[in-house]
């Protein structure tokens, strides 16, 4: 029976389906692999066309590349005979670019099962098999990413994960879909900029089932310091898709000031702290985390709890002094919808389904 953080599959909710997975041996999966990619430089090409190569022997993968003439030719070079390489189609508009190259690599994909994954995640061939088993029952999936390895910002960033896993589910750069589900509801939104949070609520809203199991860890590298330093306030601007949490995060600096200005600040904020990393050290245990999530890192939750809350309020005044906040070389207004309304999918002829 699945937890109340997880929901109920009856319900449109994530599912937790209490399962591990298992090893088994190499087999070709009727499976697809679609990879939006947008690169203004190949630092990282070595490493992922070894990548790739691994998953070539087992799935269908398709590269979506965005990435400038010059790049994308010495990447068909580099992965001739590894992978479908594509161009994003040139009908597709939006001003979220990963999103359409998701919709071409979907299109595109010769397999019901799809994976979409960033370009610094890393499967391995049980997270694969697992994924596929579980598209056998329900329209998507949301795997946990952990990151391997472990330099201070990917611990800093960690707290959030852990957060996220005690009070609910967590929001990886990975999720899987059955291709005729995201065909027929017409894909999603490619104007926002938390473009899997619209994933998951476009396929709730159809009326299709998801499932968030909290043992499937699936291994994602860190970004370098530089850029992890440049997602703080886009980051936190996805909260503006979550109420509740953006209104918990816009709570933490009058809270933190309320607490200096107490009569026992210190007593109020080590309690404060010991909370926090109690529950972070709760999604730390959750589902046999602590094989991938080191003891450390619930110290972290309460410096990314400070962060968010900083970060909450530049993201808000972003909003409203400019509109949006900058993703590449636009701007984005809308971080998700809050409700995708069903009529929606009337207007289009379409009528939301429920999967067996």
């Amino acid at each position: 029976m699945p937890s109340p953080a997880t929901g109920d599959a009856r319900r449109g909710g994530p599912v937790d389906t209490g399962t591990q997975p298992t090893a088994t041996l190499s087999t070709v999966l009727p499976m697809a692999y679609v990879l939006p990619l947008r690169w203004h430089a190949d630092t990282g090409l070595d490493e992922l066309t070894g990548y790739l190569r691994r998953l070539s022997g087992l799935v269908e993968v398709l590269v979506v590349d965005g990435s400038p003439p010059e790049l994308f030719a010495r990447h068909a070079a580099a992965w001739r005979g590894l992978v479908r390489h594509l161009r994003p189609d040139p009908a597709g508009r939006g001003l979220n670019g990963k999103v359409v190259g998701v919709h071409t690599g979907v299109g595109a994909a010769r397999h019901e099962h799809v994976v979409i994954a960033d370009d610094d995640v890393r499967y391995d061939e049980a997270g694969l098999h697992a994924v596929h088993r579980l598209l056998d029952r329900f329209d998507l999936v949301r795997p946990q990413n952990y990151f391997d390895p472990l330099p201070w910002h990917a611990w800093w960033d960690t707290g959030r994960t852990l957060l996220n896993r005690a009070l609910g589910n967590d929001y990886p750069g990975t999720l899987a879909v059955r291709r005729s589900t995201f065909l027929a509801m017409g894909g999603y939104d490619p104007d926002v900029l938390f473009e899997n949070l619209e994933l998951i609520r476009t396929v709730r809203t159809y009326g299709g089932i998801e499932a968030a199991p909290p043992w499937l860890y699936v291994r994602r590298l860190p970004p370098d310091a530089a850029h992890f330093r440049g997602q703080r306030v886009r980051q936190a601007y996805d909260d503006l898709a979550q109420p509740a949490r953006l209104l918990t995060a816009l709570a933490v600096l009058p809270a933190l000031t309320a607490v200096v200005a107490s009569r026992q600040p210190r007593l109020l904020l080590g309690t404060t702290v010991i909370v926090v990393v109690a529950l972070a050290e709760a999604g730390r245990r959750r589902a046999a985390g602590a094989a991938v999530f080191p003891p450390s890192t619930s110290l972290a939750a309460p410096l990314w709890l400070l962060e968010r809350g900083i970060c909450s309020w530049l993201a808000l005044t972003q909003r409203l002094l400019f509109g949006g906040v900058r993703y590449g070389e636009t701007r984005i207004p809308r971080a998700a919808h809050l409700q995708l309304p069903a009529i929606l999918h009337f207007l289009r002829g379409q009528k939301p389904h429920k999967s067996t």
